[in-house]
């Protein structure tokens, strides 16, 4: 068993409220996408909100970015729900719903496994790779980096 399991962040800027008919197409895919990454192998957690998402989850000042994190048991395990899964039909058609950011929306690292990562722990991560790009602290899918040895501590510090 893995020691470490891989944490999630991403945020995107909505382009209307949740309720607009405008977002009426992501919204309608919410439960069915949750679902499919609670029941993909290697799911581990999600962050939720009220109901049954994270949308109502007011993360930074702006109250159209919205923030989605999810730890996995491993790269593998991401990448097979977020690429291989009806996940990427809506990262195909994020820009109905969402504005492109010009800045890094994504950040993952490798976690303790049974930790669970807060939403502040989440925003460090993307500040990090904002500041410095992908490093063994919070890196991308594009540039990734292996999980730590076991009692290696680096990756967990900020």
């Amino acid at each position: 068993m893995n020691a470490y399991h891989l944490a999630q962040v991403n945020v995107a800027l909505a382009r209307a409220e949740m309720t607009s008919e405008i977002m009426s197409g992501f919204v309608s895919r919410l439960d069915e996408i949750n679902r499919l990454a609670e029941d993909s192998k290697g799911f581990v957690w999600r962050l939720v909100g009220d109901g049954a998402d994270a949308t109502s989850i007011r993360a930074f000042d702006d109250p159209m970015l919205l923030v989605n994190m999810s730890v996995w048991k491993d790269m593998d395990s991401l990448k097979a729900y977020a690429y291989k899964s009806a996940h990427v039909e809506l990262i195909r058609d994020r820009d109905a719903w969402f504005h492109k950011l010009a800045e890094a929306h994504q950040a993952l690292w490798w976690v303790l496994a049974g930790h669970i990562p807060t939403v502040l722990e989440a925003k460090a991560k993307l500040e990090h790779i904002r500041a410095h790009g992908p490093t063994p602290k919070a890196f991308t899918f594009a540039k990734s980096f292996p999980h730590p040895v076991p009692n290696d501590d680096s990756a967990n510090s900020a």
